[in-house]
């Protein structure tokens, strides 16, 4: 038995006026969704908890069976181990977005999809100019980088993501609380440094957005958690354009497999992770798809993005996964981390919707794979790291 995890993140939302009172899901032409949904079961789940922030680090670790209260230690952790970034003794590893800021407010927060040569030329400068003892830059994905600050007082900083305040000013989400006057202080010195640089005059003369700040936040320690095989039983692969999801399938066990041409937007290489997905079933038994562009086009809120990246995904990775599966008995998942909803722009705690196909049991019941018809189908499961098992019918060992 084959089993595929497709993780639309974000996709869930709310009725939207720019799509006639509809969610993203309820407006897009989902012809292979709507078949799968037609024989599967659809139902709510919660990702999030009250004591953590709504996030995808929070929501893909409930998705993947764990619960978040036990195993969260904060976003960048998880980025370091993906790149392979061993934190050091007293290290706090923090997330290093580069947004662009325009007159005090957080015009863009991935600094006009930044190119990773570009992102990764700035990041040089910041270590070189930044850095120190206490203090180092760590080059990553795009506009998606790594700062790595000694002291325990860190861990305690109140940092807000970038990703939850566009078209806000900045001055009201500064940094606050333990080391938040030296964050403060590395934001504004990185405002001097990026403004001017080549790599900015260059993508100004081109028409594009700069990165002309560093934005630090989600923060924490080391990471330590049980694999996955260790808990279900199953060796498995993650295919992702980002690196969370790649520290966070490292964490637990997965292999990573890099799909070229992966951006996490609706350029991605869509069918390229299908493909890979369909050659890691024929050696292991499970596969966890994420796809970034339903995420990226909430925060954005852009209506018209978010609908054509779900098309993409159900007519281009769904369609392959189908077709590459006949013959084989194989069950499906199909589930956003969390919502982020067009009109908030950032993450929000709903109960999101999932769907559950399995190619030996059809159930017959018909309908759509939306947020309305998942919440009238059946109980709301609170407790979403319960899912995977029920997914996999496996129990877990030990607990999540």
């Amino acid at each position: 038995m084959k089993h595929v995890v497709v993780l639309m993140d974000g996709v869930a939302d709310r009725p939207f006026a720019g799509l006639d009172g509809r969610t993203p899901l309820q407006a897009a032409v989902t012809p292979m969704l709507d078949r799968f949904a037609s024989d599967g079961t659809l139902g709510l789940f919660h990702t999030g908890v009250t004591e953590l922030p709504m996030g995808s680090d929070v929501g893909n670790m409930a998705v993947l069976g764990y619960d978040p209260r036990k195993y969260y230690s904060g976003r960048a952790p998880l980025e370091a181990l993906a790149q392979g970034v061993e934190m050091k003794k007293g290290e706090v590893a923090f997330r290093a977005n580069l947004v662009h800021v325009a007159d005090g407010i957080m015009d863009d927060y991935s600094a006009g999809h930044m190119s990773t040569e570009d992102g990764r030329d700035l990041m040089k400068v910041l270590d070189k100019s930044l850095g120190g003892p206490k203090l180092r830059f760590v080059g990553g994905i795009q506009f998606r980088h790594l700062a790595m600050l000694k002291g325990s007082a860190f861990e305690g900083a109140k940092c807000t993501p970038p990703h939850d305040i566009s078209g806000q000013p900045i001055a009201e989400h500064l940094p606050k609380g333990g080391g938040g006057k030296e964050i403060r202080q590395i934001m504004e010195d990185s405002r001097l440094l990026l403004e001017g640089h080549e790599v900015n005059r260059e993508r100004r003369r081109a028409g594009k957005k700069t990165g002309n700040m560093v934005w630090l936040w989600g923060q924490g320690k080391a990471v330590d958690m049980p694999s996955f095989e260790s808990r279900f039983g199953l060796k498995g692969s993650v295919i992702t354009a980002v690196d969370l999801m790649r520290g966070l399938g490292k964490a637990v066990g997965l292999d990573v497999i890099e799909v070229p041409g992966a951006t996490g937007w609706l350029d991605s290489n869509f069918k390229g992770k299908a493909e890979a997905a369909l050659k890691a079933l024929k050696k292991r038994d499970f596969v966890y798809i994420h796809l970034e562009a339903t995420d990226e086009a909430g925060h954005k809120g852009d209506a018209a993005a978010k609908v054509k990246a779900v098309e993409l995904i159900d007519s281009v990775v769904l369609a392959t996964l189908a077709e590459g599966l006949k013959g084989e008995d194989y069950r499906l998942l199909v589930c956003p981390d969390h919502a982020t909803p067009l009109e908030a722009r950032t993450h929000t705690s709903e109960a999101v919707p999932y769907l559950i196909f399995d190619s030996r049991q059809a159930t017959g019941l018909g309908g759509r794979y939306t947020e309305a018809e998942a919440g009238a189908r059946g109980a709301v499961l609170t407790e979403g790291w319960d899912l995977m098992g029920t997914f996999l019918k496996k129990s877990p060992a030990g607990k999540a």
